[in-house]
């Protein structure tokens, strides 16, 4: 099976890629590949105009972090899921984080899209927008949305 693993700094992330060990951790045919996705900042106009090196500097910034990101979660995986280890693969992705992920895994031709979930309320959604429900609307193969203990014990309240 081919998973994409989407995904971000957090505690939801850090869910998702246990239950992906959880999941697929004792089997060397399948191939996961860890991905994250950085917006790149766009340079504004009058009257809040700023340099083009300062709009540089944030996204080599934003490009480090995020590639930290990666590296750190592909370590986790190499250390406590050998089998994963052997078909992992990364990626950074540019754009909007919903949209990268769902064409990564097009491009990819993922049977699974794994992904934690923020536990936001209707409200919060609603403001701020939900990366794992545009990904599990849009995306063209199965999508697993993992909640973190703590958001989940937050529902049930």
């Amino acid at each position: 099976m081919k998973v994409l693993l989407a995904i971000e700094d957090s505690e939801f992330s850090s869910q998702a890629i246990l239950k992906c060990g959880e999941i697929f951790g004792d089997d060397d045919q399948n191939e996961v590949r860890i991905v994250s996705a950085m917006e790149r900042m766009y340079i504004p106009t009058e009257p809040f105009a700023v340099s083009a090196e300062y709009v540089e500097k944030i996204d080599n910034e934003t490009e480090r972090n995020t590639a930290a990101v990666i590296d750190r979660a592909a370590k986790n995986i190499q250390a406590n899921y050998p089998m994963l280890a052997k078909n992992l693969s990364t990626g950074l992705l540019t754009g909007s984080p919903e949209q990268a992920v769902v064409e990564e895994a097009e491009r990819w031709r993922a049977d699974l899209i794994i992904l934690g979930s923020h536990g936001y309320g209707f409200w919060q959604r609603a403001m701020l927008g939900s990366v794992s429900s545009a990904v599990l609307h849009h995306a063209t193969c199965s999508v697993l949305v993992v909640r973190s203990a703590v958001a989940a014990a937050a529902k049930t309240k």
